[in-house]
């Protein structure tokens, strides 16, 4: 059961989550050289200037191994957090069950993919939980600390664990952009966080309907 944090601390280690979550943005962009601009037609999302994506090895909510592959000719719609997280995930993942229910019919094409980066707590059975509150399609990704840290590197996902010695549950910062790959496994494109889920879901309409 988890102890309530004091004010005090709580505005620690929001301050220091802060901090953080700014130096990792400075340095993601600057070391993707990400083009910060709209997508392609005018689409919610940007376009970087490198490879983003590639092959992992993880286990699904129902503990089944994983590939990239199984998910070939599925758009996927992935994104890096962890079932602790007090607001931004829980907050983004809605926003992807939103867009996945604004798709209608077309969501049978897009798979959304939530991938663990707290893989020591965020266990098979925890995840699986915790994607049941969201959309049905929704799977929740686990691994070894080896397997998440992969497929964080080859997302470009920065992620740090925020310790304090008076807390006793620890916090983890990261990124918390959402990827739209292609069903090649190629990137389409890139959401900020907080993109409008209505936004979010005509661009990736927009995709399924040129691949279609």
């Amino acid at each position: 059961m988890r102890s309530p944090l004091s004010p005090a601390l709580i505005g620690a280690l929001l301050a220091a989550l802060a901090a953080l979550a700014a130096a990792a943005t400075i340095a993601w962009f600057q070391f993707t050289q990400v083009a910060v601009a709209p997508g392609k037609n005018g689409s919610a999302g940007f376009q970087p200037l490198v490879e983003v994506g590639g092959a992992f090895e993880l286990v699904d909510h129902s503990g089944k191994p994983v590939t990239d592959t199984d998910y070939r000719g599925e758009y996927l719609l992935v994104f890096f957090g962890y079932t602790y997280c007090p607001d931004i995930c829980p907050t983004e993942l809605q926003n992807m069950t939103i867009a996945m229910d604004e798709l209608g019919e077309k969501a049978q094409f897009v798979r959304p993919l939530f991938i663990t980066i707290d893989p020591k707590r965020d266990t098979v059975d925890y995840i699986s939980q915790y994607v049941s509150h969201f959309h049905p399609r929704l799977v929740g990704l686990t691994g070894t600390l080896e397997q998440i840290e992969r497929a964080a590197r080859i997302y470009r996902v920065f992620y740090a664990k925020v310790d304090d010695p008076q807390a006793t549950e620890y916090l983890m910062d990261h990124s918390s952009f959402v990827y739209l790959m292609g069903r090649d496994g190629k990137l389409l494109t890139i959401f900020p966080h907080a993109t409008d889920p209505s936004r979010m879901a005509e661009t990736i309409n927009a995709y399924v309907e040129q691949g279609l």
